[in-house]
């Protein structure tokens, strides 16, 4: 079954021991938490941690307008974009200082790739992400739909040790960064 938001809704009512959903404009008490809650849920937990998923470079477009300080280009940041990673040119994806106002990213250098999160689609979700997410969905669905404040907060606690097993999964898909640029380890020769 392909994961979709009404799915992922679905699977955290039912951990909740609600009634799973059919649509999210139904017209239900739990249809309408969900419809309210789940895209900022998401987001946040999406854009909480540098997943492999949601991970993304793009060179980005040059914009005819200047900042007012600080920096001597502005950049259109790309669609779907969450949180900037790191920045850089020439091939790079993080090397130079920038800074992102008004929703532009701001650099001295003339071109950049920028390393950054962005909202994947829920297909894209890899199944430790998605259990992490229901649990934390279940978790926030709790208090207006059963207004049992003990509950919630075993689900909270439960939904923080599914994102702890959530981002290990994710950490060992990578190699480890090595240190560049560190004096200490530049006076060792």
């Amino acid at each position: 079954m392909s994961l979709t938001a009404l799915a992922l809704c679905s699977r955290a009512l039912l951990r909740l021991g609600a009634q799973p959903i059919a649509s999210l404009t139904e017209g239900t008490a739990e249809a309408e938490v969900a419809a309210n809650l789940y895209p900022g849920i998401r987001d946040a937990l999406v854009s909480a941690h540098p997943w492999s998923f949601a991970t993304g470079q793009a060179a980005l477009p040059r914009l005819a307008a200047v900042p007012h300080a600080d920096f001597a280009y502005a950049f259109q940041l790309p669609s779907g974009f969450l949180r900037a990673l790191s920045a850089g040119q020439a091939g790079r994806g993080r090397g130079i200082p920038y800074g992102i106002n008004e929703g532009k990213l701001h650099a001295d250098a003339d071109a950049v790739t920028l390393t950054y999160i962005f909202r994947p689609d829920e297909s894209a979700f890899p199944p430790f992400f998605a259990a992490a997410l229901v649990a934390r969905l279940a978790a926030e669905f709790c208090l207006p739909l059963t207004e049992s404040a003990s509950r919630s907060e075993v689900l909270f606690r439960l939904a923080e040790q599914e994102l702890r097993q959530a981002r290990l999964v994710d950490s060992q898909q990578d190699t480890p960064r090595a240190i560049e640029g560190f004096p200490l380890v530049d006076v060792r020769g």
